[in-house]
């Protein structure tokens, strides 16, 4: 396509290509402390291209498409470019992506040891993932978790954090405006802002380490802990990965052998600084 860029996110290759400049634009910025990557093969590409020959200039209008792609998919306005770039992306690795088992869940790192925490969306494990990155753990990813099936590491996948509504001024406040992308307003999931990670996370995104704690976070309700069995947390597990089925028997031996080893617990939390104590104060005492 006319307007293109080559992104490296952790172990995967992209090439993201539009009708229109300002979405390359946007990522050209926030992407740009990652590795410079052009002309090497991707393993995936992403194409943002006009709903119609008209839907170029008049009131352009997105469809997202690639090697892999929802033929129903709704398409999304021009003013979203940067939101449709990021969320072909992830398409790409939900439905492509064999290399890894992958977890719909963030993760940061401390010490060579991984925390992973995953839920529904809105649970606020980007918000808290974001935080933590900011308070002495490196950030790994907010929208997946790669772990690998032959030594149960989790590898990173720190492609920029998606905001939505009130964390965008809680994490803003931070970080600072300058690793802060355009606000995207009223999109299907309110108000969207991406932040860029920090330098540390970017430069060891080949680094991956051994998971050595597992949380579901819920954002909103008075803090508590609850153990977790782990009947439920398999099931949990497979229900937020995207290539569970298609990985088949290794798949399974490594999430059974990851809910084994890991310990779990899922937290309630009313703010970031609550449930901030509160991993403090499990990572102490299981991790």
């Amino acid at each position: 396509m006319r307007h293109a860029i080559t992104l490296r996110i952790g172990p995967a290759t992209f090439r993201i290509g539009s009708a229109w400049p300002q979405p390359i634009a946007d990522l050209a910025r926030l992407y740009t402390a990652y590795p410079d990557v052009r002309g090497a093969i991707a393993d995936f590409t992403v194409r943002l291209q006009p709903t119609s020959l008209a839907r170029r200039w008049v009131r352009p209008s997105i469809f997202i498409t690639g090697d892999h792609g929802l033929a129903d998919a709704a398409p999304m306005s021009l003013a979203h470019g940067l939101l449709a770039a990021e969320m072909g992306m992830n398409l790409q690795m939900a439905l492509g992506w064999r290399r890894h088992l992958l977890l719909h869940a963030s993760s940061v790192e401390k010490d060579g040891r991984v925390l992973v925490m995953t839920g529904e969306s809105g649970s606020g494990k980007s918000t808290l993932a974001a935080l933590l990155g900011e308070r002495g753990w490196r950030f790994m990813g907010d929208e997946f978790a790669l772990l690998d099936m032959d030594s149960g590491a989790i590898l990173p996948f720190p492609r920029l954090v998606s905001l939505k509504n009130r964390a965008i001024d809680v994490v803003t406040q931070a970080v600072g405006e300058a690793r802060m992308g355009p606000l995207l307003a009223a999109t299907a999931k309110g108000d969207i802002r991406h932040m860029v990670p920090r330098t540390d996370a970017v430069a060891r995104m080949g680094e991956g380490g051994m998971p050595a704690l597992l949380l579901f976070p819920r954002f909103g309700h008075d803090a508590a802990v609850r153990l977790v069995g782990q009947g439920e947390i398999f099931m949990r597990l497979t229900q937020a990965s995207t290539n569970y089925v298609a990985l088949g028997e290794p798949a399974f031996t490594a999430l059974t052998r990851f809910v084994a080893n890991v310990p779990a617990r899922a937290i309630d939390f009313p703010s970031g600084d609550d449930a901030i104590a509160m991993v403090d104060q499990l990572w102490e005492q299981l991790a």
